[in-house]
């Protein structure tokens, strides 16, 4: 065994039963396509599930369930351009499962962006051969990836077979609870030789009517006086090329295959299959394309660079891997490339078809580490809940509301797409679904715009290109959500599930939902805060033509403004911000005797269910939900929120809070883990680590059980970078100011951090003493940059340094104390 690695993830032995779980982190892509990890010989047979995803395309099929006719819009398995098998001599096609395998081994280089894989094996005739692959999916050329494959008879002469080809046949069957659901979404309308080594299939989605045109093509180099025989390989289906040749011991053949994949979503085409066919024809070669590729790669990786450098006691190698590993799949799944895509954040990412290919609410962790380095591709990502604000609208009004009620689960047009039934695997049974009732994914929405803006000072996003209007729309609903109650004069919301996605209703209730969820409540006053201001931000032209467009009143804003002054907030006598009204009249749940019994409890709900039984009777939380808003606001900005309300928050009510939910949580999402390490930083930072530790892991391990083969959880993902910047570091962007509370472990050594802050490319080097930012040299004017209460001006081609607060151990800032930074 080699050391670890810090830019690769090593995956030694031949092992069936994890094959997907090293499909979904072996997926390679740029953010338009994204192909898993699949050996290219396989087949979806139960170990193994080829799957290749374009951003955006979605097509709907129709069942019934008990009765109960269902939708479901899916994101779409294309045609699989990796399809390449071999046969020795005339045995079967090469199957891992039917051969002695010596040795197996996949390397991940997240550093180039490339897949390695190295197979020695012994077939039934006792022949020994190798197989080295390479594989990528092109950084810059958005429609190519390439397959190059090496193959060595080791100790025998003869016969040689590959077929290389595109297989149109493939199902959208990757999650095993949806399989006996519709899953045939596309229809092949042509497949055809192109060339003499190139063939192109083109198919439909049976609904949407894309076109996706899936070229390859196939070169072959053999030793000199070597012949080659090729034919055409067609099947129902399918269509390829078949090459034959014969083999000796010890000399090498190489196959090299370049796809492309064009669908008819893309802009600048005529039509896909010319598309594809002409991209096919220029595309230099395999190595040609590697280098291209693996220097994009290079480029990409400078701009995102987080280095932890010089410490007496450095993070494990392990950690900054599986940290790198996060980023690099972030990065594969959203890049330049969706300026025009129009696709949103997918929360499984282009690996895997669990949740869909659904946008949930995942931005709000993703964004953040967008924003600080590409604000271009954050603009354009959230110009996808812009465009569907119609959508959201006649939801609202469907709803009997005002404003715009944005969807837990949103695919191609913005509706609603969450499920309405979904199936206990433990009991066997078909549960009503009500997770839609989490209308906070508007709040997330309005949030992320509006951090958008402070750390881009970019009023045109919301001027022109509809920004303040969703925010408004926002705003307006859940104004019109909250209900006044005479009895004590505050609002409530009713009806509603907050991030905690256990509890969905009320012990005995038929109605779905609880009240007053103090999550979403607090984030609807901010809503309300920032929409007011947002008007004072305006060009009084623009506020009055806004205004008057949307109908929005002196009488309404005086409304927004009383909610926002008289909303309920739930918080218990001894200081705990309750989850929800009630929360503290629910019985506690024996969670030692259910550990006993069950071990692993992330799945409660399905336990409880089982036992007939129900999570909603209990005080238990599948992820962080209460402490999202610890998440989301310094201890300051939180304080006079609820102070705002008549509420007081004082110190020590912030750390009993946290325990009280640290002892309730099943962390039955990869993102509960996130917030904790987030919450804990600053008071427990040990423990914190041990949850950050956990984020990294959480696919990589598998700590869910099975989930990771189904697609990378994205939001954990990028929440384990943003752990680092945004919480060890401290960056916040608030009041057009830079600020940093590192809260960085001093054994580490230095964090240092590339960053891009109005507009400027910056070099942050954090330690648990001192603060020091850069700034590239060029034209223009300073940023400002802060610690504490110290602000001071940056210019290009400068550097400041800033001393943390209590540097020394005594005094650092801990959730109990203020936090001396002032909301804008």
């Amino acid at each position: 065994m080699t050391e670890p690695d810090m830019w690769t993830l090593v995956l030694d032995g031949w092992d069936p039963a994890d094959e997907g779980r090293r499909e979904a982190l072996c997926t390679l892509g740029n953010g338009y396509l994204g192909t898993r990890g699949a050996l290219p010989e396989s087949s979806a047979d139960g170990v193994h599930y080829p799957g290749t995803y374009a951003a955006g395309v979605f097509n709907r099929l129709s069942d019934v369930i008990d009765g109960v006719a269902v939708e479901n819009e899916s994101m779409v398995n294309l045609p699989n351009w990796l399809d390449l098998r071999i046969a020795v001599e005339d045995g079967a096609w090469l199957d891992l499962a039917s051969v002695r395998v010596l040795e197996h081994r996949e390397q991940l280089d997240t550093a180039r962006g490339v897949l390695h894989r190295t197979t020695r094996f012994v077939d039934g005739a006792g022949r020994h051969s190798r197989l080295d692959q390479r594989r990528f999916v092109h950084r810059e050329r958005r429609h190519l990836a390439g397959l190059h494959t090496a193959f060595v008879a080791e100790d025998w002469s003869g016969r040689l077979t590959v077929a290389s080809g595109v297989d149109g046949t493939v199902t959208n069957s990757g999650v095993a609870r949806y399989r006996h659901l519709s899953g045939r979404h596309l229809e092949v309308l042509t497949a055809e030789e192109t060339g003499d080594d190139t063939v192109l299939l083109i198919a439909a989605t049976t609904q949407s009517r894309h076109r996706i045109a899936v070229g390859a093509r196939t070169r072959v180099t053999v030793p000199v006086d070597t012949p080659v025989a090729r034919v055409p390989d067609r099947a129902e289906g399918r269509i390829g090329h078949r090459l034959t040749l014969e083999v000796r011991a010890g000399e090498a053949v190489e196959i090299e295959k370049i796809a492309a994949v064009v669908t008819s979503r893309d802009v600048a085409i005529a039509e896909p299959g010319l598309a594809a066919t002409a991209l096919l024809a220029e595309a230099p070669g395999f190595e040609e394309l590697l280098a291209e590729h693996t220097r994009s790669w290079g480029r990409l990786w400078r701009r995102c660079r987080i280095e932890v450098l010089d410490g007496t006691s450095p993070p494990p190698v392990e950690t900054v891997r599986d940290l790198r590993l996060a980023g690099f799949h972030v990065l594969q799944t959203v890049s330049r490339h969706d300026l025009d895509l129009d696709a949103g954040i997918p929360a499984r990412g282009l690996h895997g078809e669990a949740y869909r290919g659904h946008v949930f609410w995942d931005e709000l962790f993703v964004l953040p580490v967008l924003v600080l380095r590409f604000p271009a591709l954050a603009r354009a990502l959230l110009l996808y809940r812009v465009r569907r604000l119609d959508a959201a609208r006649r939801a609202a009004r469907a709803a009997g509301h005002r404003g715009a009620m944005f969807p837990w689960q949103s695919g191609s047009d913005g509706r609603e797409e969450s499920q309405r039934l979904h199936l206990n695997p433990l009991s066997g049974r078909w549960l009503p679904d009500v997770s839609d009732r989490q209308r906070h994914i508007g709040l997330a929405v309005a949030h992320n715009l509006w951090q958008y803006v402070q750390a881009t000072g970019d009023l045109a996003f919301l001027t022109d290109e509809g920004g303040a209007e969703v925010l408004l729309e926002v705003a307006r609903f859940f104004a019109d959500l909250a209900e006044h109650d005479p009895a004590d004069g505050r609002f409530h919301i009713r009806g509603v599930m907050g991030p905690d996605e256990y509890t969905t209703r009320y012990p005995g209730s038929d109605r779905p939902g609880i009240d007053d969820n103090a999550y979403t409540n607090v984030l609807t006053v901010w809503v309300l805060q920032r929409a007011r201001e947002l008007l004072d931000l305006l060009p009084p032209s623009r506020r009055d033509e806004l205004t008057a467009t949307l109908d929005l009143g002196p009488a309404e804003l005086r409304h927004w403004r009383e909610v926002g002054e008289r909303m309920a907030v739930p918080i218990h006598p001894d200081g705990v911000i309750s989850q929800f009204a009630g929360y503290r009249d629910l019985p506690e749940l024996d969670w030692d005797a259910y550990r006993r019994r069950y071990g692993d409890l992330q799945r409660l709900d399905r336990i409880l269910e089982a036992e007939g039984r129900s999570v909603d009777d209990y005080q238990a939380s599948k992820q962080a939900d209460v402490l999202m808003l610890f998440y989301l606001f310094s201890a300051d900005e939180l304080r006079d929120l609820l102070g705002g309300l008549g509420y007081a928050l004082p110190p020590e009510a912030i750390p009993r809070t946290i325990d009280h939910y640290l002892a309730r949580t099943a962390h039955g999402s990869t993102l509960s883990a996130l917030v904790h390490a987030w919450v804990l930083a600053r008071a427990h930072r040990e423990e914190a680590l041990d949850h950050f530790d956990r984020v990294v892991r959480s696919d990589v391990a598998d700590l869910q059980g099975g989930t990771t083969a189904e697609g990378v959880h994205l939001g954990a993902m990028a929440g384990a970078v943003d752990v680092v910047q945004r919480c060890f570091a401290g960056v916040e962007t608030r009041g057009d100011v830079l600020r940093f509370n590192p809260h960085w472990p001093g054994r580490f050594g230095v964090l240092e951090l590339a960053l891009q802050y109005r507009g400027r490319p910056l070099t942050a080097r954090v330690t648990d003493r001192e603060v020091c930012v850069s700034a590239d040299a060029g034209p223009g004017g300073p940023v400002r940059v802060a610690v504490g209460d110290e602000i001071r001006d940056l210019w290009p081609g400068e550097t400041v340094r800033l001393r943390v607060p209590g540097a020394s151990g005594v005094g650092r800032r801990a959730w109990g104390q203020r936090e001396g930074l002032v909301a804008p």
